[in-house]
């Protein structure tokens, strides 16, 4: 199964956004902000991270900036969901394969997730 890492520290949202990949069956894991997610990717290495911007302790652009700093994980696509930030994430095009900002059109981020990440199920 595909695995993708969403990072996100609105619970509604993170949850929204897993089940909806679910439903499409890829495998979710989780994580609520950006120290959590390096461990998450310490534990596994996913298919593509969607990571929101601001978050406590560190934020996406951080988040992106550390994966793309370490050889193992630098490969990984990375989406951003933004409410306020996305203009300064577009700025960074070698940190973010695509940013969505809030609302963002579920079908639309399902079918780039799709895109970066392959299918659900190999």
């Amino acid at each position: 199964m595909t695995t993708i890492l969403v990072v996100d520290d609105e619970f509604l949202i993170s949850d929204l956004l897993a089940s909806a990949l679910e439903d499409q069956g890829y495998r979710v894991t989780q994580a609520y902000h950006g120290h959590k997610a390096l461990e998450a990717l310490a534990q596994e290495v996913p298919a593509l991270v969607v990571t929101d911007f601001m978050m406590p302790l560190m934020n996406g652009l951080e988040l992106a900036q550390a994966i793309r700093a370490e050889p193992l994980w630098r490969h990984l696509p990375i989406i951003l969901l933004s409410g306020a930030q996305g203009a300064i994430a577009r700025e960074h095009p070698e940190l973010f394969n695509e940013v969505f900002d809030k609302p963002f059109a579920l079908g639309r981020l399902l079918a780039r997730i799709r895109d970066l990440a392959g299918p659900a199920t190999e």
